[in-house]
């Protein structure tokens, strides 16, 4: 299998990237904050303050994962995709040799398609398993390459060395480079957004999420995916890192044959990322 070519080279073709308004909002106050201390100095409380609220605010949007105030993030499929009665199933954090083969025969029994953003470490480990998650008519795209807890923490620099490692590993193991991102755990920082414009990703994030990687009840995970369910919702579950239930299986696995039993009852068709968004 021939390698994508490489993703190091700068985005020339899309338009610019526009800071979004919460970051501009920012360096006005850091530049006022300044310009008051030089005026004022016994304002400096008064300015520091501002600064630290500041501050509490950006972090804030970034721990929010659906948030948009950090840039573009997609939570929902267009109503173009909505109205063809599409959905989206993500898959995180794999591939794994115990989980993911079971994930793919079951996807296969109900003619769903899913998209599983993998860490690019564990897709080196287990490449004849990220290449079959392809031949099996599914998407892989970039969930970073080592999916550290420090993402959030990281500057532009080292989002932007993790970020095309992550792409240029994945390219090499399934011949496809990936199109969109999804920060490990949904965390992110203000820095993300430019390299992700650099690179050509997309930010996804999710409609709903039933956080199988802590709950170990597959009923209340199959309750928090279900309940509104519509086309157009992008669900995420994970492959890897997922809570062991009761019975001692994988609650992924547990919940992933009634919920494309639902996708069904609702004639909810489970397509990939890249067709929902083409």
């Amino acid at each position: 299998m021939h390698a994508a070519p490489s993703s190091t080279a700068p985005n020339l073709t899309s338009p610019s990237w526009h800071t979004p308004a919460l970051v501009k909002a920012s360096v006005a106050v850091h530049a006022g904050a300044g310009a008051l201390v030089l005026a004022q100095p016994a304002l400096w409380p008064w300015a520091l303050g501002a600064v630290a609220l500041d501050h509490a605010l950006v972090t804030a949007a970034g721990l929010w994962p659906r948030s948009t105030w950090l840039g573009a993030n997609i939570l929902r499929l267009p109503p173009a995709s909505a109205a063809r009665h599409e959905i989206a199933l993500t898959i995180d954090d794999g591939p794994d040799p115990q989980i993911t083969p079971a994930v793919l025969d079951l996807l296969d029994a109900h003619g769903a398609r899913a998209t599983f953003f993998c860490i690019a470490r564990h897709a080196e480990q287990h490449a004849a398993l990220c290449r079959e998650i392809v031949r099996r008519g599914h998407s892989v795209q970039n969930h970073s390459f080592d999916h550290a807890h420090t993402f959030s923490l990281l500057g532009p620099r080292a989002i932007r060395r993790e970020l095309v490692r992550a792409q240029d590993a994945l390219a090499q193991v399934t011949g496809q480079r990936p199109r969109y991102f999804r920060a490990p755990a949904g965390l992110r920082n203000l820095f993300l957004a430019p390299v992700l414009h650099e690179l050509d990703l997309q930010l996804v994030a999710w409609t709903r999420r039933g956080f199988d990687t802590a709950r170990r009840d597959p009923a209340g995970v199959l309750s928090r995916l279900t309940r509104g369910l519509a086309a157009g919702d992008i669900l995420l579950l994970h492959d890897h890192h997922t809570a062991i239930a009761a019975s001692g299986r994988p609650v992924t696995l547990e919940v992933l044959p009634t919920l494309l039993q639902r996708f069904e009852q609702l004639k909810l068709r489970a397509v990939t990322l890249p067709d929902a968004l083409a």
